[in-house]
């Protein structure tokens, strides 16, 4: 590296505010306080649904190895479409604002809410994408310490199969490296979900 290049290089890496910490910091508080005032609402409400996405992994990777939990930035959730009036009713008297983008259902936290940062809702039952393999799993769930529902780690080890993006697959990933996913599962999986994590499993680096 050439001294100019090593200077400018410097002055970025060292240039940036004290504040990089917190605002990190700051950054996982909103997420996990946006996930429980949701849930709350819809506790209060009596209105069923699971907590999908990197928040569920993050709940199922923390029940082995709370070291290995990935930070996420929306909240998920698995929720009845015939719920849909009750759980705008609950969401808005939380302070979220429905919205809906490329057919995706959500909740923007407060007008000014980014769609990224938002609850988007997952239909039981339906198809998540034209392209998915199957529909989305019923509404079975687990009771998460901080009182919400988490989906079924079966369920949701499928649904991270059936999207099979990139993300997807790094939480396949973390949840085969606590030891939550092993070789036993390919058995339990439809053939074309099978097909999909015997992939992963035969390339853990990837």
């Amino acid at each position: 590296m050439t001294a100019p290049l090593q200077s400018r290089w410097t002055a970025q890496t060292v240039g940036m505010s004290y504040d990089i910490l917190d605002r990190m910091e700051r950054a996982v508080a909103k997420v996990r306080e946006r996930l429980l005032r949701a849930t709350a609402a819809l506790n209060e409400a009596g209105i069923a649904y699971a907590v999908v996405g990197g928040n569920a992994v993050a709940s199922w990777v923390a029940t082995v190895d709370e070291g290995a939990v990935r930070n996420t930035r929306d909240v998920d959730l698995l929720v009845r479409r015939d719920d849909l009036p009750a759980i705008t009713a609950a969401l808005e008297r939380a302070g979220f604002v429905r919205d809906e983008l490329l057919d995706v259902v959500m909740f923007r936290d407060g007008p000014d809410g980014k769609p990224s940062e938002a609850v988007h809702l997952l239909f039981a039952g339906e198809k998540t994408r034209p392209d998915h393999l199957l529909p989305a799993p019923v509404i079975q769930t687990v009771q998460d310490p901080a009182n919400f529902r988490v989906i079924a780690v079966e369920s949701l080890i499928s649904m991270k199969l059936m999207s099979n993006r990139d993300k997807d697959r790094t939480h396949l990933r973390d949840l085969i490296g606590v030891g939550l996913i092993d070789a036993s599962w390919l058995e339990k999986l439809p053939p074309g979900l099978a097909e999909r994590l015997k992939q992963i499993l035969d390339t853990p680096d990837s």
